[in-house]
């Protein structure tokens, strides 16, 4: 090949790179499952296709036909670089969530396929000498930037491939990684409590925590560490320095059936919780009925002298713990009345439930031992009311007494982006509920908002994702509730959104109300400009940034 065609080549070569690079963040989100991470790059054609990539390989096209009687080789390559510069140009990626992390797998995963990317850039080429074109001819040139085109445009399928790839050395890695992490376990031996649940595990579990470590020495894996691989990395970056836990509280996620029950073969827990079975992630599962199968993993891992703990108004929840297993089966409720305990009803129930800016008071009834508790917390939102009797019953069984808990629940703080509120200098309050939204949080949310009373009660908001084919009719759900607590709305996302609005309408929310912008960003200035002292605003969910626009 002359230098003028390796000159082409490696313009479009360096491009491709660029992209693979660029792409790998959207791969990373999607956990490296190639499966979701193509159909998100499918969808939309500007993903696989980008218009301005083929506009310009066409232009060249176009001018070196042009320029036929008399090209030259300098023309000729001076069109093929330049058109090839413009369709290679990284384009602004706009606002940008969350950022690529350049761990180990990611850089093993980029370097097989830029060696993938090379491999199929000389094998293209060498196709290409094998045809009878003209030395230094118009279509040598055109020949080049075609294949370069081709191989900038599969960049999504090279970095699917480069993956496969790496599969036997990740796993590899993977089961190594997990073999250290058991042999953690099997020398510090802490009592391992498995949490799992559509919403709310990551609540429960840091109150769990935050309460058992009163007593004892507790280690809950930290944020929203919750597929195997983040359980491992807890557990080797964190319990193998500390031999002194006496508790590890393990949050337990679940993408795929069978990825509780690994977790569970792994750290094999003596309690498990379960809150909530939910529509959460339904698009990955298919049905509620296939959710609760998968969380239903947790319980099942348990041996039979372990402690099953349950969320008694949960109607697929309940229906786990009459199934029987284990012998010892906690429950919990704060809708049932306990002077009115339905046979075989829960054992600790919260009542005389009331909810303010200070917080949550409740009273609760060990209706076992007849012993009973008021109980106060910080803590915003109804929904956290159950997430305080999980961790209450287990803190009981445990032997902490009623009294005690209670007296740690009133230092609880809420977990990460989970109804945090904080007042800005200019005497805007902002309430935090960034992490997830799903059906039934959002309800409570929506009443933490409308509990402000002295300004403008501004939502903003994505809308809620992953929840298959009730997503657009929990969407319109939520405008029709955000109807009733907010006085402004900003939507983010004109596409994902337009259930939200239509929900809004239709229960007569005022339109010029109601604004649609493509970015958080634009959202954050939208209400840094127009809201004043005494007002306030709810983020509501913060989708990735393979959902933006």
């Amino acid at each position: 090949m002359s230098v003028e065609l390796l000159l082409i080549a490696l313009v479009w070569l360096v491009g491709t790179w660029v992209r693979v690079y660029r792409q790998a963040r959207f791969y990373q989100i999607e956990e490296y499952m190639s499966g979701r991470y193509l159909s998100w790059t499918f969808s939309v054609r500007p993903r696989w296709l980008p218009t301005r990539s083929v506009a310009a390989w066409i232009i060249g096209l176009v001018l070196s036909f042009i320029l036929t009687e008399a090209p030259g080789t300098f023309m000729l390559t001076l069109i093929a670089l330049l058109t090839g510069i413009i369709a290679v140009w990284p384009p602004g990626e706009g606002e940008i969530k969350k950022t690529f992390k350049p761990t180990a797998r990611a850089k093993r995963l980029l370097a097989a396929a830029f060696a993938v990317a090379v491999f199929d850039l000389a094998f293209y080429s060498f196709i290409v000498s094998r045809l009878p074109l003209p030395a230094m001819s118009e279509l040598q040139f055109i020949a080049i930037s075609s294949i370069g085109l081709l191989l900038f445009l599969t960049a999504p399928i090279i970095l699917v491939f480069g993956n496969w790839l790496m599969q036997p050395v990740e796993a590899l890695l993977r089961q190594r990684f997990i073999k250290r992490a058991r042999q953690v376990l099997d020398a510090v031996h802490p009592v391992v409590i498995g949490i799992t649940g559509s919403y709310g595990k990551t609540s429960t579990k840091t109150y769990l925590a935050h309460i058992l470590n009163g007593r004892y020495k507790t280690y809950p894996t930290p944020k929203s560490y919750n597929t195997m691989m983040g359980v491992c990395l807890a557990i080797n970056n964190d319990i193998a320095d500390d031999r002194s836990i006496e508790y590890f509280v393990c949050e337990m996620g679940a993408y795929i059936p069978g990825e509780i029950e690994r977790i569970c073969d792994l750290t094999h827990p003596w309690i498990s919780i379960v809150v909530e079975v939910g529509p959460q992630h339904l698009e990955r599962f298919g049905s509620l009925e296939n959710i609760a199968i998968a969380k239903y993993e947790i319980i099942k891992a348990l041996p039979p002298d372990g402690v099953g703990v349950f969320n008694w108004d949960n109607p697929y929840v309940r229906e786990m713990a009459q199934r029987g297993y284990p012998q010892t089966r906690l429950t919990v409720s704060r809708e049932v009345d306990p002077a009115n305990l339905p046979p075989d009803g829960p054992r600790f129930i919260a009542s005389q439930v009331s909810d303010s800016l200070d917080g949550l008071k409740f009273t609760v009834t060990d209706t076992l031992t007849g012993e009973r508790e008021d109980f106060s917390t910080p803590l915003l939102g109804l929904h956290n009311v159950t997430n305080v009797l999980l961790a209450t019953a287990v803190a009981v069984h445990e032997g902490m007494k009623l009294k005690e808990v209670a007296f740690r629940v009133r230092g609880l703080k809420p977990a990460e982006s989970r109804l945090v509120r904080q007042t800005t200098p200019q005497g805007v309050t902002i309430i935090n509920d960034a992490y997830s939204a799903n059906p039934v949080g959002i309800v409570h949310s929506l009443r933490v908002l409308s509990m402000h009373t002295s300004g403008r009660r501004l939502l903003i908001t994505p809308g809620m994702v992953e929840l298959g084919p009730l997503q657009e009719q929990e969407n319109r759900k939520l405008g029709e509730i955000a109807a009733q607590h907010a006085t402004d709305v900003i939507l983010v996302g004109a596409k994902q959104t337009h259930p939200i609005k239509d929900g809004l309408l239709q229960a007569g929310f005022t339109a010029e109300r109601v604004s649609t912008v493509e970015t958080l960003a634009e959202a954050q200035q939208w209400y840094q400009t127009h809201l004043r002292s005494g007002d306030t605003v709810l983020f509501l969910n913060d989708l990735p940034d393979t959902y933006s626009s």
